[in-house]
């Protein structure tokens, strides 16, 4: 029986469809980038959605707080405790500017250092993915507003002839490279924004390592996707990759994304 979204859930999933409405809007444009503080890129998409998330998880519960990226780039973070959203409206700007249809709206809902609910969608591929802690994991294509069906997600065991190892398609770099080489692998693809989790979650792929710099946001929506779905997140230390490090700035340690 395929798994079918709690209600919490589907209303993760109605407002990244809703965001993801927006974006495509705006995609079909010709719209402009501007630069963060940071040097990244942000567009009028990545604030669009933003705010009709933010708007929506208001509603769904206001109590919660909210750490979103482009209010987190502002300076504009919430204290947190034992039970907040991590919202990436517009991952993968760079493959959104590109056009090459490789980004997603991530919303998650962490629990006490556990991403335990997630919803990751690609609007420009119609693709959806949702996990949940008890509840497993199911992924479906968006027709209009709605998904025509979920079909359960588990990640496969590693196959006996090498990994599919799936990277960013951004941000290679050398500690990449030098895992590699530790590595039977079988194949290697390119992937942007947080499908790379969901790629592993759907058994196209085995391994995701990241040594370079990540935001809780980039990975947390994509993290409950791949725990719902048995697999699991590591740093390169050894711990699981957990949530609320807010004396990092919340940002990653390198972690690897396994089956």
């Amino acid at each position: 029986m395929n798994p079918v979204p709690s209600s919490l859930l589907q209303s993760l999933v109605d407002l990244s469809i809703r965001a993801g409405t927006e974006i495509m809007a705006i995609y079909a444009t010709d719209f402009s980038a501007k630069e963060k503080g940071d040097l990244t890129p942000v567009t009028e998409a990545d604030e669009a959605a933003e705010r009709i998330i933010l708007t929506g998880l208001s509603k769904i519960d206001g109590s919660v707080p909210v750490i979103s990226e482009e209010a987190a780039s502002a300076g504009r973070i919430p204290d947190v405790s034992t039970k907040f959203f991590l919202v990436d409206p517009l991952d993968g700007t760079k493959e959104f500017i590109s056009k090459n249809g490789e980004f997603t709206v991530n919303i998650a809902l962490v629990e006490h250092g556990v991403p335990v609910a997630g919803v990751v969608y690609a609007p420009a591929l119609k693709r959806i993915f949702w996990g949940e802690k008890g509840m497993g994991a199911a992924h479906g294509k968006v027709d209009g507003d709605t998904v025509s069906a979920w079909h359960r997600l588990a990640v496969r065991p590693l196959p006996a002839d090498g990994a599919t190892v799936v990277a960013s398609r951004s941000h290679r770099d050398q500690a990449t490279e030098d895992f590699l080489k530790t590595v039977k692998v079988k194949s290697l693809c390119s992937a942007g924004s947080s499908l790379k989790f969901c790629l592993i979650a759907a058994a196209e792929a085995d391994l995701y390592p990241r040594f370079g710099r990540t935001m809780e946001w980039d990975t947390a929506a994509g993290h409950a996707v791949l725990l719902a779905a048995g697999g699991k997140v590591v740093t390169v230390e050894g711990p699981v990759l957990s949530y609320g490090k807010r004396a990092r700035g919340y940002d990653n340690p390198g972690f690897i994304a396994s089956a």
